[in-house]
Formats: structure tokens, C-alpha cells, sequence
């Protein structure tokens, strides 16, 4: 069973920047990548961002490149997600994953909310 609780998010104002974290627990697979994904009011959940175990090679949404970044603290079984310059459209529920064995996302958190008024 593995548990990922995020946290951090928050009402801001576009221009505003927020540090999403995730608290990963339980029996994570080992190398895991995490990712981050979001969801808005009507729409389909859509990826944000992706870190391997290494920390390297991360990957981003277009939407989001230049602005967020993602990182990691293997020690402390936590996830980042460091968002800047945030936009209206950057409103979402905002969704800590790692990824199975199997190289696919499994393992979801609750979410988190982000809400940026212009």
C-alpha cells in the first residue's frame, strides 16, 4: 500500500507563485518516478510534470515550462512542485502520483486545490 498526501496549495493572485509537497508513505516501488498531474472544473486530468528517482531528466507540460518545476527529496519521501508566475487557467485540483512497477502511474494522492484569480 503506498499513501501520497499533498499539500500546499492555496488562493492566489495570477502572478503569484505557491510550493506544492507530497508526503509519499507505505511500500513505494523502488525507483519510482512521481509526477504531478492537475484538474479543472469540466475538464480531463492532464499531466504537469514528471521526475525519475534520479532527479534528473524531468519532463513538463507545455503549458507549464519555464514556470513550474518539480523536485525531490528521496530521504524524506517527498515530492515538490514549485510553482511561479501562476495564471488563472493554472486552477485546478492538483494530484501527486508515482509511478508502479509497471512504468505507469498507480499510486494517487487526494489532491490538492489551486485557485488564481486575475
Amino acid at each position: 500500500q503506498v499513501q501520497l498526501v499533498e499539500s500546499g496549495g492555496g488562493s492566489v493572485q495570477a502572478g503569484d507563485s505557491l510550493r506544492l509537497s507530497c508526503a509519499a508513505s507505505g511500500r513505494t516501488p523502488s525507483s519510482a518516478a512521481m509526477g504531478w498531474f492537475r484538474q479543472a472544473p469540466g475538464k480531463e486530468r492532464e499531466f504537469v510534470a514528471r521526475i525519475p528517482w534520479s532527479g534528473g531528466s524531468t519532463s513538463y507540460a507545455d503549458s507549464v515550462k519555464g514556470r513550474f518545476a518539480i523536485s525531490r527529496d528521496n530521504a524524506r519521501s517527498m515530492v515538490y512542485l514549485q510553482m511561479n508566475n501562476l495564471k488563472p487557467e493554472d486552477t485546478a485540483t492538483y494530484y501527486c502520483a508515482a509511478e508502479s512497477s509497471s512504468g505507469s502511474f498507480y499510486y494517487w494522492g487526494q489532491g490538492t486545490q489551486v485557485t488564481v484569480s486575475s
